[in-house]
């Protein structure tokens, strides 16, 4: 769906030419979460960087990555060095599970483009495998070790399918982590919507919930609320 020419201001990735791999859910996230006051940001399961990368360009804030795959962080130092953010994120091969109980540090801000699949059929691909199904992070879990990491005012900003998304918001109020803000994100105009972003707070707020289309009613598109969120980071949109 993306556009396959990708910018962050000076850098500036090639599909086919790089180790970067720009998914749209990742970019929604990346360009819909709310930075405003975050000083210290963890992206978990941060992957090739991309979420890290594209928050550090829209503040100054100090950017921890975690994820559990080698080849992923490789990736991630690889494309972080060749930014004009590498002094701003830095980047660990390690769980969240073991990351909370080696941190003392509280974040104002945690995003996650986590694993979605619970009981589907698996790809022949361990890597992918781990990036996609939630053997290894559940989406309890993530609830319970952000609720362990967040500041008392931090955000927890996630994206996920629909039902998915809609049973994380369920289990994180019976933990303490409300629902502030809610996007149904639709692919185009009259289907259904398939991903949900996500803002989660330790605060009860009313709920803020709105809806976002990728594609206009031409085919191949942008529509005008997608295009507004994601122009400063593609090169032709």
């Amino acid at each position: 769906m993306p556009n396959p020419y990708f910018s962050f201001k000076q850098f500036t990735i090639y599909h086919d030419k790089c180790a970067m791999k720009v998914g749209i859910d990742g970019v929604l996230l990346g360009a819909w979460t709310d930075i405003t006051n975050a000083q210290k940001i963890l992206d978990i399961g941060t992957g090739t960087g991309l979420i890290a990368l594209m928050i550090a360009q829209r503040c100054n804030a100090g950017i921890q990555g975690i994820d559990i795959e080698e080849s992923a962080i490789i990736q991630a130092l690889e494309n972080i060095a060749n930014s004009p953010w590498n002094k701003q994120i830095n980047v660990q091969q390690i769980s969240l599970q073991k990351y909370t109980e080696s941190t003392t540090d509280k974040f104002d801000l945690i995003v996650s483009n986590p694993p979605y699949f619970v009981n589907s059929t698996k790809a022949p691909e361990e890597g992918r495998n781990t990036a996609r199904h939630t053997d290894t992070l559940t989406h309890q879990e993530l609830i319970e070790q952000a609720m362990r990491l967040l500041a008392p005012t931090g955000k927890l900003c996630i994206i996920l399918p629909v039902a998915e998304g809609l049973e994380c918001i369920s289990y994180g109020e019976s933990k303490g982590l409300f629902c502030a803000k809610l996007v149904l994100v639709f692919p185009k105009p009259n289907v259904q919507a398939k991903r949900v972003l996500i803002e989660f707070s330790k605060e009860f707020v009313p709920k803020e919930i709105s809806e976002l289309r990728i594609e206009s009613d031409i085919r191949h598109h942008y529509s005008p609320e997608f295009t507004a969120l994601a122009k400063d980071f593609y090169l032709k949109l």
